[in-house]
């Protein structure tokens, strides 16, 4: 076995009985690296003596490993900051380093290329540990893969490794303004576009109206009284990972309903076709975050009262009123032994004309509603979970698609339950972006509705956000 060979056995060797203070996910990165390696007959992966030179993820002037091939963690001209990840520089060598010390940093080179790749797919934060109503789990990248594709990928390891960020927009254009943060370059965080909306962000949190992007608001956004760039810094890079939790193939038709946005957006061949105020869950019954899809809408719904409500509000009330719920209108029976109440189709229905189903782990879907003024207000969580469409006939015709018009769709109103299967289904996706960049270009900031961004920054280690 040639000297560096050895030297890098030797050095796998050695630190294979040093997991005890690791926790269980990185002694399996470790050992699939150790498997690598063998697999190369313990062959370095950066290191061609005598082309030696340092190597740092962070520097953005260093462009490659010491073997002199472009760094597969450098991703072209953008750093692992750039992408908000925590990855450690490699030592620098000298031109007279032992075969020791270039195993332990071509060893050091494959950590951070693993660890690149893992946090870039998701692994830094367990999407069931910010709240059990986050339904999205990321594809968080196999450490095998990972090096078999920097191994494979030549001069293109950097741009593969790269792709295991997400590739949407949405996630793309945050980087860039994260990158523009941190150089310095801030126009545009306060344009005048924005200041409607960063109105009604103040508005709603006890804040002057002025419209402009303080260090009081985006403290009041984040919490703390750190200074502006790192308070906005810290939620663009939360609001990063979150997207590391969505579904990489989006589907160029969908729904997205952003719900600190209070807003449903159709999107086709990836242009908005149609917006549309939304009522979301109350902070004590969130709206659940998940992707499913939609497949039929139902006119003239029943209302099958959720056994949460059932028992926390209903059953209390019809203990003191016997004709509670005959008063009403509901329906009481029973089936398979459970009591069931339900409210017929109608104007007084909780769901009203129209209801629209993508069958799902959380029973949720989106409605119409009666309650029409709740449209009005700014910050619209009112509901137990379920997503409140306002001018639902509207948006009913745009998932429709063509041959479907507002009239065509209310001529189905009657006394009965009526299913109009979509021509095609979409995917749907509920989500939770507190941070993103508009159409125009322009950053938008939104409450933490749910504390969730919070809870993200925790996980990640950004200190005095809590």
């Amino acid at each position: 076995m040639p000297p560096l060979n050895a030297a890098l056995k030797a050095a796998l060797e050695a630190r294979s009985g040093l997991h005890d203070h690791l926790g269980l996910l990185h002694r399996r990165e470790r050992e699939a690296i150790a498997a690598f390696y063998a697999m190369r007959d313990f062959a370095p992966l950066y290191f061609l003596p005598p082309a030696l030179r340092s190597w740092d993820p962070h520097s953005p002037a260093r462009g490659a490993a010491p073997c002199g091939k472009p760094c597969p963690t450098r991703c072209g001209r953008r750093s692992a900051a750039d992408d908000g990840l925590d990855i450690k520089g490699v030592p620098r060598l000298s031109s007279s380093a032992t075969g020791e010390e270039i195993a332990a940093t071509d060893l050091a080179l494959t950590d951070a290329v693993v660890a690149y790749g893992r946090q870039a797919s998701g692994v830094r934060v367990d999407p069931q540990l910010i709240s059990r109503l986050i339904g999205e789990e990321p594809d968080v990248a196999d450490p095998a893969v990972i090096l078999a594709l920097v191994a494979t990928a030549g001069e293109l390891a950097g741009d593969e490794l790269q792709k295991f960020n997400p590739q949407q927009k949405g996630y793309t254009a945050l980087r860039e303004k994260l990158r523009e943060l941190r150089h310095g370059h801030t126009a545009g965080l306060n344009d005048p576009e924005n200041a409607a909306a960063v109105a009604d962000f103040q508005k709603a949190n006890g804040l002057p109206p002025s419209g402009l992007l303080t260090a009081r608001t985006v403290a009041a956004l984040s919490g703390g009284q750190a200074s502006q760039s790192s308070r906005l810094e810290a939620e663009i890079i939360a609001n990063m990972e979150r997207w590391r939790w969505m579904p990489r193939d989006l589907g160029e038709e969908r729904i997205d309903v952003n719900i600190p946005d209070y807003e449903a957006v159709v999107i086709q061949n990836g242009v908005v076709i149609h917006r549309t105020r939304v009522v979301v869950g109350k902070e004590a019954t969130p709206t659940p975050i998940f992707s499913n899809t939609m497949k039929f809408l139902i006119v003239n719904p029943y209302w099958n009262v959720p056994p949460s409500i059932l028992r926390k509000e209903m059953l209390p009330k019809a203990a003191g009123d016997p004709h509670y719920f005959s008063r009403l209108g509901y329906e009481v029976f029973t089936r398979g032994g459970h009591l069931v109440v339900r409210q017929p189709p109608g104007e007084r229905n909780a769901l009203g004309r129209i209801k629209f189903m993508f069958p799902n782990d959380f029973s949720v879907y989106m409605h119409d509603t009666p309650m029409r003024k709740l449209f009005a207000s700014s910050k619209r969580a009112f509901s137990h979970g379920c997503v409140r469409v306002d001018n639902p006939f509207a948006f009913a015709v745009t998932v429709l698609g063509p041959g479907w018009s507002e009239q065509r769709v209310k001529k189905l109103i009657g006394g009965k339950e009526r299913y109009v299967y979509l021509p095609k289904p979409l995917p749907v996706h509920l989500e939770y972006f507190t941070a993103y960049v508009d159409q125009s270009g322009e950053l938008q900031l939104r409450a933490d509705v749910y504390g969730y961004s919070r809870r993200v920054r925790e996980a990640l280690g950004f200190e005095g956000n809590s």
